[in-house]
This record gives C-alpha cells, sequence and structure tokens, in this order.
C-alpha cells in the first residue's frame, strides 16, 4: 500500500496534482488507515496513470470521468475524436509557426515572392536603404489593395533597374529624402525627375498608365511621400513648373 507521495510518485505527477483529482472526483479517495493516512493500491496508480495520460493529450477533465467509465467501443470512438481535434491544433500550430517564420523573415510578411525579388535586387545594386524602404512600405499597401497587378508592376520595375541612368536617379532619389526642404538641389532633382518623365512617354509609361489603381490608394501613397520626405512639396511644386502632376500617378500638366 502506497502513501499520496509514493502515489504521486509512481504516476509521474505531483501531490497537489492528486489532490486536485480527488476533488474533481477523478480519483476515490481512500480512507484512512489506523496511523490515520489514506494508503493506496495498485488500482489507483494505474487509474491515475491514465488520468494523467488523458489530461496531458488535451483531453478536459470534465471529460477524463467519462472516458474512464466508457466501454472499449465508446472509448475508441471518443479517442479517435480527441485526436482529430489535436491534429487540427498542430496544423493550426504549424500555421503560426510559419507566420513566425514571416515576421523574422522581413520582406516575405506582407509582400509577394516577386516584389520580394525586386526589393533584393535593389540591396544587391546597394542602393541606399532609405530608398529600399520607402519602396517596401509602399509596394505593401499596393499588394494589400491590388494584388493581381503586382506580377506587371515588379516586371516594369525590373525593368527600370536594368537602365543605366534609372539606376542613376534612383540613387539620388534615396539620397535625396534626407535632404532639408530648402536644399538647393532640388530644382536639378527635379529637371532629371520631368527629363525620365518625358523619355519614358515613349516606352513603358503607357503600360503603368493603362493598370487602374484606385483613387483613395493613389492619395494615401502621395500622402505618405509627402509625410516622409521633407523636400516633397517643393519637389511637386517644382515638378509641376515642369509640367507634371502627381506622384504615385505622375502625369502631364496639359497633356
Amino acid at each position: 500500500m502506497l502513501t499520496i507521495g509514493e502515489l504521486a510518485s509512481y504516476a509521474g505527477v505531483t501531490v497537489r496534482t492528486v489532490r486536485h483529482y480527488h476533488a474533481k472526483g477523478l480519483l476515490p479517495e481512500p480512507e484512512r488507515d489506523a496511523s490515520g493516512y489514506r494508503r493506496y493500491d495498485a488500482r489507483a496508480v494505474a487509474a491515475l496513470i491514465k488520468i494523467r495520460t488523458l489530461a496531458e493529450a488535451g483531453v478536459p477533465l470534465a471529460r477524463v470521468a467519462e472516458l474512464l467509465e466508457a466501454g472499449e467501443e465508446d472509448f475508441a470512438t471518443a479517442v479517435a475524436g480527441i485526436d482529430r481535434r489535436l491534429r487540427a491544433e498542430i496544423r493550426e500550430r504549424q500555421r503560426h509557426r510559419e507566420r513566425i517564420a514571416q515576421l523574422a523573415a522581413g520582406d516575405n510578411l506582407a509582400l509577394p515572392p516577386e516584389a520580394v525579388a525586386y526589393l533584393e535586387r535593389m540591396r544587391k545594386l546597394e542602393l541606399p536603404e532609405l530608398l529600399i524602404a520607402g519602396e517596401r512600405d509602399a509596394w505593401i499597401l499596393v499588394a494589400a489593395q491590388v494584388p493581381e497587378h503586382m506580377p506587371l508592376f515588379m516586371a516594369l520595375k525590373e525593368a527600370q533597374l536594368d537602365d543605366a541612368d534609372t539606376d542613376a536617379l534612383l540613387r539620388d532619389l534615396g539620397h535625396a529624402i534626407e535632404w532639408a526642404p530648402d536644399d538647393p538641389r532640388v530644382p536639378a532633382l527635379a529637371d532629371r525627375l520631368a527629363r525620365s518623365l518625358e523619355e519614358a512617354e515613349e516606352g513603358d509609361q503607357a503600360t503603368w498608365d493603362e493598370v487602374a489603381i484606385p483613387q483613395s490608394l493613389v492619395d494615401l501613397l502621395d500622402s505618405v511621400f509627402l509625410d516622409l520626405v521633407p523636400i516633397a512639396p517643393q519637389l511637386l511644386r517644382l515638378m509641376e513648373e515642369r509640367g507634371w502632376t502627381g506622384w504615385t500617378q505622375q502625369q502631364r500638366v496639359n497633356p
């Protein structure tokens, strides 16, 4: 015959757990012997191990008593149901792990593969990280609103990176993010942007213009540019003087 401490040790639980199962009515509490101690037999050990196993498998204690008293067929049916629930929980936890992995992966969190590849190419070209971060945040917004257009957008952006002049302009734009609003270099940058847009009119600009982007998204992207880039208001004003309006969707003032 075993003391409560010995019983707990045999079953791999704590004395407190044994008392908890007593309180829940899962494990019968034996009478005290002449010395005032409760003594447990082998059946109590077996019962406690069954209770512990079911509880560790995620079976609610309210169902443990039911399963302990169930016949062989009912027990098998109940265990199959528990197994299905556990499999579902495992799949859910796996999805959580994948989400955590995405968080650790940075750009992969909210961008499609083609956008991630584009940003990685920008890094390999050693373009300014501020520019890359701005591009990433902007494309996250675009991907959330018009995901069907992302493959085309990324193909066009990749084509721009193939052009040496565009590459140089992107580098300067990345550095210009940190310029003060009254920086004397802004007019020259506006001139370069205007020339670039004029050249694009003869290239892929028509392709960009054919893709419909909700005006609300255009306004949001423009507001991000205006809020984060100190020279943005002056640059947009100078660009308008040169015949171009807008930032996300740059168009001729008088086409």
